[in-house]
């Protein structure tokens, strides 16, 4: 008899027949798969400008603490994410990366098998994996064609169980957005034991001419509706995709409840540290704002020449598909081959799209070469 035959009962059915969630696939393991000496990976939504100089000194600086616990409750960070948005600290939970309070919130606000939560499909993998593992039904309502928010039908999903609705905006993995007024108004239409989750990870990669992540994020929204919460990390425009850093903003009450759950050093020391840098260098934050607007821009007018469809995007990624490419699975083959990882899109149930990361505008020159070079040769 195996070990998993002997262990199995001790394994609950949840986890017997559970889908874990796919993350993109490594550098390293490309170069391995392929023999290639060099990648460039433009698929899980990374900076492009790698991690700011001041957190790396600053990293360097706090190794040899590496041995301390971190303070409890990360008070600093929770007083400096607090201060950047004008908020009381005592609404801040800080993270081991924005999927923990994912899977906290599941946890605090739905009763196993009694409470339901709401969210569009495609939505992020994480949501639909751990609603599962903490055993709350997520119900989900389509996206439009063109990717756009179905408010109405998803408002048709909340009952008098629902005490969750989760919003991605800018969405992953179109890049689609709406403005704060429309989530505030939705957020208004929600019972009152429903908590409207904005995740907001992409939020700071809005469009400048759109009126950038002032004009879509919730924060100035949250006095008037009590009832929103907005997640928020650091692994995109900071930089710290490697140290897992994320923080929520929940109602006082709410956050006091999380944090009582909270595994009590979930954001380790060097996190932390990371994150105060981070915060603190405004002008690595700036120049990766404009990298990724100049390469955004770089990449849709590249692909559409190309004839590639491409989706309106306020994220750090495009999505796209080509009306010749049923399968984009065979696009992403030749490109790996290449050296280049992309996100093909079939585990979100789009098969003939491909989700692409901003890169530098090297980066960018060289992938549009590549896809030019791959479909010329599926094509003829």
């Amino acid at each position: 008899m195996s070990g998993l035959s002997v262990f199995t009962p001790f394994i609950t059915s949840v986890v017997r027949e559970f889908d874990a969630y796919v993350p993109g696939r490594s550098v390293a393991e490309i170069k391995e798969a392929y023999g290639l000496d060099r990648v460039i990976k433009l698929a899980s939504n990374e900076n492009p400008l790698g991690t700011s100089p001041l957190v790396q000194k600053v990293i360097r600086e706090q190794a040899a603490q590496a041995f301390r616990y971190p303070q409890a409750g990360n008070p600093r960070l929770v007083k400096a994410i607090g201060e950047l948005h004008k908020i009381s600290p005592r609404r801040v939970v800080t993270t081991n990366g924005s999927d923990e309070i994912i899977d906290l919130l599941f946890r605090v606000c739905a009763e196993p098998g009694v409470h339901n939560a709401v969210a569009f499909s495609p939505c992020f993998g994480l949501y639909t994996t751990q609603s599962r593992f903490a055993g709350v039904e997520l119900r989900q309502a389509p996206l439009r064609p063109n990717f756009s928010f179905d408010f109405e039908t998803l408002l048709r999903l909340v009952d008098e169980k629902t005490t969750l609705v989760i919003i991605t905006s800018p969405d992953n993995p179109s890049g689609y957005a709406v403005k704060k007024e429309v989530l505030a108004d939705f957020a208004g239409q929600l019972p009152p034991h429903c908590l409207l989750v904005v995740d907001e990870a992409y939020v700071d990669f809005a469009r400048e001419e759109d009126g950038g992540e002032k004009a879509f994020s919730v924060f100035s929204e949250l006095d008037a509706h009590p009832n929103i919460a907005v997640l928020r990390t650091f692994s995109k425009s900071r930089g710290l995709a490697g140290l897992r850093l994320g923080y929520a903003v929940l109602p006082e009450e709410l956050a006091e409840y999380v944090w009582r759950v909270r595994l009590p050093f979930s954001v380790n020391l060097l996190a932390e540290e990371a994150g105060l840098a981070a915060l603190a260098d405004t002008d690595f934050r700036g120049r990766t704002l404009k990298v990724v607007a100049e390469g955004r821009r770089q990449l849709e007018e590249g692909m559409r020449a190309q004839g590639w469809d491409v989706v309106p995007s306020q994220a750090n990624f495009i999505m796209v598909s080509h009306p010749r490419v049923s399968d984009a699975a065979k696009v992403n083959e030749g490109l790996l081959h290449r050296g280049f990882i992309v996100r093909p899109l079939g585990s979100y149930g789009l098969p003939g799209r491909l989700r692409i990361s901003v890169g530098t505008e090297e980066e960018n020159t060289l992938l549009l070469e590549a896809i030019g070079d791959v479909m010329a040769n599926l094509l003829n």
